[in-house]
């Protein structure tokens, strides 16, 4: 098989309250084409026994949720989901560049250091949200392209971005920052709860490293083969294009 084998480049949102509905799912899906993510809401369910089934079933294990507490508590946080297997793990970029390099100092002391990356701004928010809690000063891309730019200062492999935004950082935080974006939806899909939105392809081109896909997927009537649907739609040369493989 080629190099999305080694390296797949699409990962399916698990987004499940449900252990035996993830694993039904996960048991579909190939993991020499796609990774998974794991949310607050089948984590909360399932807990670290979840992330530990999947990587002995060969799945890379995207843990998204999201830290955000004080610079002390994330860090020890981070050094657990490390501990358990986790391939990548989120924190919340507006935590601030000491929460950002406290994460950063535990996952480089774990033995099998997690790709790290920031959330800039969920893209199921608006402008309006922004101005309804506090941030009415810069457009959502103006405001994705501050927190990208605070987490690569703090040393973290990238950010989880919309694929709105993914053109704007690539130029910007060069060819190395890893892009994580979710709001991808193939053509006809609805768009469900997220506000900004992109095709597969589109967020490749824009310089999308990883695409988080959920329902298109975990809801197809056959899982593998919508997968395969969305490779076809990225085309051969942007698989190929995958991102640098995640550290050892």
């Amino acid at each position: 098989m080629d190099s999305k084998a080694n390296n797949p480049r699409i990962i399916v949102a698990l987004d499940f309250s449900d252990a035996v509905q993830a694993e039904a799912l996960a048991g579909r899906l190939d993991p020499a084409r796609c990774r998974l993510k794991i949310g607050t809401e089948l984590f909360t369910h399932a807990g670290p026994a979840m992330v530990r089934t999947l990587a002995r079933r060969g799945f890379d294990v995207f843990l998204d949720l999201k830290f955000h507490d004080t610079p002390n508590t994330v860090g020890a946080t981070c050094e657990v989901a490390a501990s358990i297997g986790a391939w990548m793990i989120n924190v919340h970029a507006s935590g601030g560049s000491r929460m950002l390099k406290s994460a950063r100092a535990a996952v480089d002391r774990a033995s099998r250091p997690p790709l790290l990356v920031g959330v800039t701004v969920l893209t199921s928010l608006t402008l309006d949200d922004l101005v309804e809690i506090g941030i009415p000063h810069a457009p959502i891309a103006e405001q994705g392209r501050r927190l990208a730019r605070l987490c690569k200062s703090c040393g973290l492999d990238g950010v989880v971005c919309s694929p709105q935004e993914a053109a704007l950082l690539r130029a910007e935080l060069g060819p190395d920052f890893l892009l994580v974006t979710p709001g991808i939806r193939p053509r006809g899909s609805a768009a469900g709860d997220q506000r900004r939105v992109t095709t597969p392809a589109e967020a490749v081109a824009a310089g999308s490293d990883y695409l988080v896909i959920g329902r298109p997927i975990t809801q197809a009537p056959d899982p593998l083969r919508a997968l395969a649907e969305i490779e076809a739609e990225i085309g051969p040369a942007g698989l190929a294009g995958s991102p640098a493989p995640a550290r050892p």
